[in-house]
C-alpha cells in the first residue's frame, strides 16, 4: 500500500524553526519528484517546495519561503524533510507532502496541486506569539 505520513508539526513562536518529515512506504521516493504544500484556513492549497529525484536534485521554492525553508530527502530512510526557519504567522497552515507518480523532475507548474498524485494526511503548523 502506497502511503505518505507527515510528522513534526506543532506550535512555534514567530522567528522559530520546525522540521517536518514525510515517511514513504510502498514505493521509493527517489523515483519521483516530491513536494510540500500547505493550506491555510479559507485559502487554497499552495505549493511550498519541490525536489527532483537525486539524479537531478533540483529544488524549487515558493517566493514566500525562499531563503527560509529547505526541502531535502534521505533516500536510505525513504523520507523527505522540510526545514522551516524564521517562521512567520502567515506560515500557519496544514502542511502536506506529495509525490508525482509520473515524473522524476519537478514540473514547470510544480506548485499546482494537480501535478501531484499521492498525498499525506497533513500536519498542522501554527506560528503565533
Amino acid at each position: 500500500q502506497l502511503q505518505l505520513v507527515e510528522s513534526g508539526g506543532g506550535s512555534v513562536q514567530p522567528g522559530g524553526s520546525l522540521r517536518l518529515s514525510c515517511a514513504a512506504s510502498g514505493f521509493t521516493l527517489d523515483d519521483h519528484a516530491i513536494g510540500w504544500f500547505r493550506q491555510a484556513p479559507g485559502k487554497e492549497r499552495e505549493g511550498v517546495a519541490c525536489i527532483s529525484s537525486s539524479s537531478d536534485g533540483s529544488t524549487y521554492y515558493a517566493d514566500s519561503v525562499k531563503g527560509r525553508f529547505t526541502i531535502s530527502r534521505d533516500n536510505v530512510k525513504n523520507t523527505m524533510y522540510l526545514q522551516m526557519n524564521s517562521l512567520k504567522p502567515e506560515d500557519t497552515a496544514v502542511y502536506y507532502c506529495a509525490a508525482d507518480l509520473y515524473f522524476r523532475l519537478c514540473r514547470t507548474r510544480w506548485s499546482n496541486p494537480a501535478s501531484m498524485h499521492y498525498w499525506g494526511n497533513g500536519t498542522l503548523v501554527t506560528v503565533s506569539s
